[in-house]
């Protein structure tokens, strides 16, 4: 794929490129691979989450001169996120020990420099892992429908030893695309469970440590809440874990905001990534660089079903009879596709599947 033709720009102070078609926009950052920007051209509307506070490319923080970032091990990743992000190869902290080797949380994935190729309507990001020793490839293209976004994503491990490592795609959706008690969900879960009390400091309203069906989470004091629709209390927070359908090929999320009659969601394999993680911060987190300001909900497909370090995964191994991490084996490549869509719709559908190579709303 030659780069003659990319267009490279800066988005929010961040080295970037672009590609787009009549109806989308699609923006991503050289420092650590986001994908910033999914913007539905005729209605002005950007699903993905910007964070509240500046952003600088994540090569150049240092925890002595950007105190803006916050004390927390996630300082690092925080300076640079936005959007659609990659976890690899841990999902969340790693051990006590990795992280004294200078893993970062989420791994490398997201905070290492890309290198950007690609033309009018295609681009590929490349980068080398050098702690994990993984290689790591994503393309993305534009289809002619003017409505999907076709991923293909490569990885190659470089060492001579096999590894369980987590691979997550940690999309987080913002405003104005999110809003208070509007936005509405939907996915292709069956089980499902709560993070445990120290989620969000035990301020979370949901039932820690319980297993539910799909999207009807167990409330604190009795009831439910609904995760078909973003919560209309702030502030907010929760993390939850979801199996998708193991009866399904496809599996999806779709979010739909009323106000924009955006739709935005993503169809992948489920042999591929059979969790979704669904994780809600709305106005709760009080320290840097949050401030009680950000209002996010992310929904992060992949391996593994909780956060948790490399150590932590395996030692879970399963849960429900689905593997909690994969094998990346030696000097070998293993590859996932999947698809993003955005367009205009009158409500949200129930269902979203993929037939040779065209998405189907029901």
């Amino acid at each position: 794929m030659g780069d003659a033709f990319l267009k490279r720009i800066t988005y929010h102070g961040r080295r970037a490129g672009t590609i787009e078609n009549e109806t989308i926009r699609l923006t991503v950052l050289a420092g650590g691979g986001h994908v910033a920007e999914a913007l539905h051209k005729p209605s002005g509307v950007n699903p993905l989450w910007l964070p509240p506070w500046p952003s600088i490319e994540p090569s150049s923080y240092r925890r002595e001169k950007h105190p803006q970032y916050g004390p927390s091990d996630e300082a690092l990743v925080l300076s640079g996120i936005m959007g659609h992000s990659i976890c690899l190869d841990t999902y969340g902290s790693p051990s006590p020990e990795e992280f004294a080797a200078g893993v970062p949380v989420h791994g490398e994935g997201p905070v290492v420099d890309y290198e950007l190729q690609g033309n009018a309507a295609e681009l590929s990001l490349t980068a080398n892992l050098p702690l994990a020793q993984i290689w790591f490839q994503r393309e993305i293209r534009l289809n002619p429908d003017g409505q999907t976004i076709h991923f293909r994503e490569t990885l190659e491990n470089l060492s001579c030893s096999d590894r369980p490592i987590a691979w997550m795609q940690h999309v987080t959706l913002g405003p104005p695309f999110v809003e208070l008690g509007r936005t509405q969900f939907r996915a292709s879960v069956t089980r499902s469970k709560t993070a445990g009390a120290n989620f969000s400091g035990g301020k979370s309203a949901q039932m820690p440590d319980t297993e539910f069906v799909g999207l009807a989470c167990p409330r604190k004091g009795g009831g439910t809440l609904d995760l078909r629709v973003y919560s209309a209390e702030a502030p907010s927070a929760g993390f939850t874990t979801h199996l998708n359908d193991p009866k399904r090929e496809d599996a999806f999320f779709a979010a739909w905001s009323p106000a924009s009659k955006v739709l935005f969601g993503y169809v992948w394999k489920r042999r591929d990534f059979p969790w979704l993680c669904r994780w809600e911060e709305n106005q709760m987190r009080a320290d840097a660089p949050w401030h009680g300001k950000a209002m996010t909900c992310g929904m992060e497909f992949g391996v593994a079903p909780v956060l948790g370090s490399r150590r932590e995964l395996a030692v879970l191994g399963s849960l429900w009879d689905t593997p909690a991490y994969i094998w990346l084996p030696a000097k070998s490549k293993i590859v996932a596709e999947y698809f993003a869509f955005l367009r205009e719709a009158e409500s949200i559908p129930e269902n979203v599947r993929e037939a040779a190579g065209q998405l189907i709303f029901d």
